[in-house]
């Protein structure tokens, strides 16, 4: 008996998906080599940062005057807020991946996988987006 063959659809997603961890990776190693190098100021010195551990978020917030959501974005001149980055990047990557497979899937007049991966794209948009108001992150 053969082995299945993965589908066109699933060999883009998975080299989107495997170049897109690998620049994720590459961003990870960088910003933090940026702020432990303490080449930028970070909001809470590296020192400090196992003080705020143990806190609620609540408390973690208040104290620090970071805002919860997309308010890292504003923040980025910071060594430790930079370090949001690459896991935004490697967050939106399965949205990528499913933009990627759409035309083939609409070529294919495969309407159903469509419909699944459209519908895929709008749940993790607002999800992240945080407009039900559980936060995004």
């Amino acid at each position: 008996m053969a082995a299945p063959q993965a589908t066109e659809e699933q060999l883009l997603y998975a080299n989107i998906l495997n170049k897109g961890m690998m620049v994720g990776l590459i961003g990870l190693v960088v910003t933090f080599i940026i702020y432990g190098a303490g080449i930028l100021e970070p909001v809470i010195p590296i020192d400090q940062v196992q003080n705020y551990w143990v806190m609620p978020v609540s408390d973690y917030l208040a104290q620090t005057g970071i805002h919860a959501g997309w308010a890292w974005l504003g923040k980025l001149g910071y060594g430790d807020m930079l370090n949001f980055l690459p896991i935004a990047f490697l967050s939106l990557l399965t949205i990528v991946c499913y933009a990627a497979i759409i035309p083939g899937l609409l070529r294919k007049k495969d309407t159903i996988y469509v419909v699944l991966a459209v519908t895929e794209i709008v749940v993790l948009a607002v999800a992240a987006s945080g407009l039900l108001g559980s936060g995004g992150h």
